[in-house]
């Protein structure tokens, strides 16, 4: 599986972004996915997660309420809506997939990655 994150920017505190997590070279849905962010200097933490049926979720803590991911199995693409976006949610964005039914929240837990896409939240 090959993944490509896009939708990252520039954003000022209290904005939104929408993130898509693109997927090819094999059978996307039945695949779990996660979003992971990496800020500088920190260790890439958990953010977001969805099984292959799109019926169960998580978060992490500091982005419940604000986050909101998704995905369209028709076009292997998983999104993660990020609405009243703070500073401390800057950093680098990956989203990752890995075989299976279960949300898993560490890194290393996954197989595929993608490139990551750069969200900036200015105060």
């Amino acid at each position: 599986v090959q993944l490509q994150a896009s939708g990252g920017g520039l954003v000022q505190a209290g904005g939104s972004l929408r993130l898509s997590c693109a997927a090819s070279g094999r059978t996307f849905s039945t695949y779990a996915v996660g979003w992971f962010r990496q800020a500088p200097g920190k260790e890439r933490e958990f953010v977001a997660g969805i099984v292959w049926t799109g019926r169960t979720t998580d978060y992490a803590d500091s982005v419940k309420g604000r986050f909101t991911i998704s995905r369209d199995n028709a076009k292997n693409t998983v999104y993660l809506q990020m609405n009243s976006l703070k500073p401390e949610d800057t950093a680098v964005y990956y989203c990752a997939a890995v075989a299976g039914w279960v949300i898993r929240v560490a890194a290393n837990d996954y197989n595929y990655w993608g490139q990551g896409t750069e969200v900036t939240v200015s105060s």
